[in-house]
């Protein structure tokens, strides 16, 4: 049974710094692409970031420079660093497992199998 468990949300001042973490289950991480969503109430989901199977990345435009996605394979985990948050990164964060391990299309890019139940951020001072 696949499951994703998210953790390290939380408050931070805008400026700030923060990493959260996917806890993977039911499957292996390394064997296919993973990615970071992202959920304004009111708003659409957004892609944040992905990672494949070989490593590669990508980044939503706003998330270039301030994120960054890795993952550990001895730990099934994956991770999102944040740096220099802004009160319009203030959302709920999900992980999620691709099909494939390749990176998607853009658009693809919201087309998982599985998602996790999400944790919340918030950027305000």
């Amino acid at each position: 049974q696949v499951q994703l468990v998210e953790s390290g949300g939380g408050l931070v001042q805008p400026g700030g710094s923060l990493t959260l973490s996917c806890a993977a289950s039911g499957f292996t991480i390394s064997s296919v692409a993973m990615a970071w969503l992202r959920q304004t109430p009111g708003k659409e989901i957004e892609w944040v970031s992905a990672i494949s199977e070989g490593g590669n990345r990508g980044y939503g435009d706003s998330m270039w420079g301030r994120f960054t996605i890795s993952r550990d394979n001895t730990k099934n985990t994956l991770y999102l660093q944040m740096n220099n948050l802004g009160p319009e990164d203030t959302a709920v964060y999900f992980c999620a497992k691709y099909r494939s391990p390749l990176l998607p299309l853009v658009s693809e890019r919201l087309d998982v199998d599985y998602r996790g139940q999400g944790i919340q951020v918030t950027v305000s001072s």
